[in-house]
């Protein structure tokens, strides 16, 4: 991956401190566990095998004896995007692998009494089982330095990996012809016994035609709430809802685009959830990437700190990788005013004008939460978009109003 630049408008960095001090996010932070490598209890568990398989997996794909999956192990395959390489012509993917322990060094039932004390859960209640479920990824010893075989269309043999330190490859894999729009399977060979996500997909995109970038959170799915407490009652115990009209406008926008389009979920929200946020959106939405940050690997404190801080450079960073995957596509992107969807699309539209072809902000009116009314003033979406024509970005209230802005943007282009 290339590094992450900083451009964080002044704006965007003002609100995302703003609401965690009044959300007390520090003090709800401070007594979440943090189940990290550097973690001097974690790390005191290790043998000395593990602790140099992890000295080596800094070195990425350049490590010299990498480990492989074994029966007692985890391995989540996620679903990537095929684009064609502009110089070679040839199909590429990044191919993107987490693997880790079905075993935990770390104080399993601490972190669930931990969460379940926060937004005041008791043992007895149903919920609870959902709690345990939920939260066991975020405490899973990773597997540093690990490869894993895999199988694509159940036929050509790759290998993935080594990952890094934190558990996850990241690869660019060359892949045999596709036609656009198709979907192609990859299947994970292992030894009887791992479990995880052992099937992804692979989504074909030719050079040209429509692709959709889309947020999750308060955009697709209900969160409903900017406050600590709030934000890990959703993430570990409740049923994820879509927010009402967004499957349908999805849905209109994929038939507009005659279901050849490559849809990018991208989120802020930590790896661990990649199981939960694949489901759902298999439930409700169009196949597609689901984008999200591997910074707070085994942390439940990681995951309050990813969703509120460095949002937008976060997003624009991997929006620029999409870019340079598929430059010649038309982006229609979908935000909300929560956190910083309007900041990064504005900044991505004054970059690739030719790109980004229009934006929708969804306005978040619906909850109760200290600033919310600033989110959604006049005058931030006019800063957010300064440089992008209005008939470009559209704040909407109801999704059905989008189908027509879609319809007449298609049709044009």
């Amino acid at each position: 991956m290339t590094p992450t630049r900083t451009y964080t408008s002044s704006s965007s960095l003002e609100m995302q401190q703003r609401t965690r001090k009044e959300r007390c996010f520090d003090d709800t932070e401070r007594d979440l566990p943090d189940f990290s490598r550097s973690h001097s209890s974690v790390a005191s568990a290790l043998t000395t095998t593990d602790k140099l398989y992890a000295a080596l997996s800094y070195l990425g794909m350049k490590n010299p004896f990498p480990r492989s999956i074994t029966a007692k192990d985890t391995v989540w395959l996620l679903d990537n995007t095929a684009y064609r390489n502009e110089k070679t012509g040839l199909w590429e993917a990044e191919y993107v692998a987490a693997m880790f322990s079905q075993d935990s060094s770390s104080a399993f039932v601490d972190a669930v009494s931990a969460i379940a004390g926060k937004i005041d859960l008791e043992e007895r209640d149903p919920a609870y089982k959902t709690l345990e479920e939920r939260i066991w990824p975020f405490v899973q010893d990773i597997k540093p330095g690990t490869q894993v075989k895999v199988l694509y269309g159940g036929k050509s043999l790759m290998t993935l990996g080594p990952g890094g330190h934190n558990g996850i490859s990241s690869e660019i894999k060359t892949l045999p012809g596709g036609n656009d729009g198709e979907i192609m399977p990859t299947f994970a060979r292992v030894p009887k016994g791992a479990n995880g996500l052992l099937e992804m997909k692979t989504f074909y995109a030719e050079a040209e035609g429509w692709g959709v970038i889309s947020d999750i959170d308060d955009t697709i799915k209900i969160t409903q709430t900017s406050d600590p407490i709030g934000i890990l009652r959703t993430t570990f115990i409740e049923s994820p809802e879509p927010v009402p009209g967004m499957p349908e406008l999805y849905k209109h926008i994929h038939s507009l685009t005659k279901n050849n389009s490559p849809w990018f979920y991208l989120s802020a929200s930590p790896y661990n959830l990649y199981p939960f946020l694949r489901e759902f959106r298999q439930k409700h939405y169009p196949h597609g990437t689901i984008v999200l940050r591997d910074s707070s690997w085994m942390s439940v404190r990681g995951l309050l700190t990813t969703l509120t801080l460095g949002t937008e450079d976060y997003k624009v960073d991997r929006m620029e990788k999409i870019h340079s995957w598929l430059p010649k596509r038309k982006m229609i992107c979908v935000g909300d005013s929560t956190q910083s969807d309007p900041e990064a699309y504005g900044e991505m539209y004054r970059r690739y004008p030719h790109w980004v072809k229009t934006i929708l902000i969804r306005k978040v009116e619906d909850i109760a939460a200290i600033g919310i009314e600033s989110k959604n003033e006049p005058e931030r979406f006019e800063e957010a978009f300064k440089g992008v024509p209005r008939d470009v970005w559209h704040v909407f209230s109801d999704p059905e109003t989008c189908k027509k802005i879609v319809e007449d943007v298609v049709s044009k282009h």
